[in-house]
């Protein structure tokens, strides 16, 4: 006699594998809502992980106040992670395109803003901008603004366009190139100005209208030490968090932590205490630690957590690439230091054997020491060379770029040699496995 079974799924397993399933949609969707804000701290509605962001506020929060000491404001018409970097003299950073001079103007813009209706154009933002920019004390320190020439339009240009990005002002009409080329009333552009995203373009501890008349640091590096000074209370505890937040937000920020650019205290914590901040920042954000005798760096497969990237398409990129080959190999050799004028004739050299890949502009006599400028300011972004002047000294992580020569080994039982390219640095992502410039057989 044949007996019919009844077999239905348990759901005591369907509800398992379910809530498993939730738990890593919710991992999954909480690592991209902190990458996303890593890259764009402040961020508007229309971002595309804004969404994600809103729904992992609250586990956001509370993960970067614990490992970095950083506050996140997420609301319904934006979000603003208060970054504040570890090293304030670090030149490399700040927007592409930006020195002293277009920061004053970006400023002076924001200024602007604040004070402005929601709506205004672009000539009567200039118009206001130039009021501010007659300011006494800005002059005395030989700061001059028009409008008169194109190239200053161009400049207030390129500071609508960083606030464009921003979120900061949205474009209703008009066309910014037209106000470029022509100074008559025909050329002009509308914007909305975004009041919380205004309000979230500084990110300081302390506002620096705050400081009585007077009181005021003086110094660049005073002023930029008071705003973002924080308070620590004066026990054990805290300056062991502290320290531990000035640490991580290191690694969350700079592409490499090397040891010797620590203090004495800085460095013994770090040294024990590596492997588990590491482990636990990874574990939040999918990058890969790789620890050496010098440092450690977080490194993303994916390249997405980079203002810079390395290897690159293009010429410049190229010429990068070719620069970090050649003033490694020096290193490894123990040719170092190295001029700049050594490296720009190097380039010359390799624009004969890999000019005719390069557009035509960077093959033309003399063109080699632009590319070598290029070159330098984008391994000095990622910290693979230290600039003393016209003296280059190649950092440790650098050592990776440095390809050894060809050898013949025999394979054991094979009865024949084979050919082996000597590699870089060894080991695997997450081991110790000694100095970036050990030359491994």
């Amino acid at each position: 006699m044949n007996e019919r079974h009844d077999r239905r799924p348990d759901s005591g397993t369907d509800s398992r594998t379910i809530g498993r399933q939730q738990e890593r949609h919710q991992q999954e969707e909480f690592r991209t809502a902190l990458r996303a804000l890593l890259m764009t701290p402040l961020m508007g509605p229309a971002h595309e992980d804004f969404a994600a962001v809103r729904r992992q506020a609250a586990a956001l929060r509370e993960w970067f106040a614990r490992e970095a000491g950083w506050v996140l404001q997420v609301e319904r018409d934006g979000a603003r992670l208060h970054k504040r970097p570890a090293e304030l003299g670090d030149a490399t950073r700040g927007l592409p395109g930006y020195d002293r001079r277009r920061y004053v103007l970006l400023c002076l813009a924001c200024a602007v803003l604040e004070r402005a209706e929601p709506q205004i154009t672009l000539r009567l933002l200039g118009e206001r901008l130039l009021q501010l920019a007659a300011d006494p004390a800005l002059r005395s320190r030989d700061f001059a603004f028009t409008l008169e020439a194109q190239h200053e339009r161009r400049e207030l240009v390129a500071v609508c366009r960083t606030l464009l990005d921003l979120g900061v002002l949205q474009r209703v009409a008009g066309d910014e190139e037209g106000f470029v080329r022509a100074a008559g009333e025909q050329a002009d552009a509308l914007y909305d100005v975004q009041r919380r995203a205004l309000s979230g373009m500084l990110a300081a501890v302390r506002g620096p209208s705050s400081w009585a008349a007077g009181e005021a640091p003086t110094g660049l590096e005073d002023r930029l030490r008071a705003l973002v000074d924080e308070h620590v209370a004066d026990s054990e505890e805290a300056r062991r968090t502290a320290l531990r937040h000035r640490l991580a937000r290191r690694l969350l920020d700079d592409p490499v932590v090397y040891l010797d650019t620590l203090d004495a205290e800085s460095r013994a914590y770090f040294v024990n205490q590596r492997g588990a901040m590491a482990a636990r920042l990874c574990e939040a954000t999918g990058l890969l630690a790789e620890q050496r005798a010098e440092g450690l760096a977080l490194a993303d497969e994916t390249g997405a957590l980079t203002d810079v990237r390395m290897p690159a398409e293009g010429t410049e990129a190229h010429a990068t690439l070719l620069a970090a080959e050649y003033l490694a190999g020096r290193a490894r050799q123990g040719e170092v230091p190295i001029t700049e004028d050594q490296l720009v004739a190097w380039l010359g050299e390799a624009k004969e054997r890999f000019g005719r890949y390069w557009r035509k502009s960077a093959r033309e006599p003399g063109a080699e020491r632009e590319l070598a400028r290029l070159a330098i300011e984008r391994l000095a972004m990622l910290q693979l060379v230290a600039c003393e002047g016209p003296v280059l000294r190649p950092r440790p992580a650098l050592a990776r770029f440095a390809l050894g020569s060809t050898e013949i080994r025999e394979l054991p039982g094979s009865g024949g040699p084979c050919r082996a390219r000597r590699p870089g640095p060894a080991g695997a992502p997450g081991q110790d496995t000694g100095s970036l410039f050990d030359d491994p057989t």
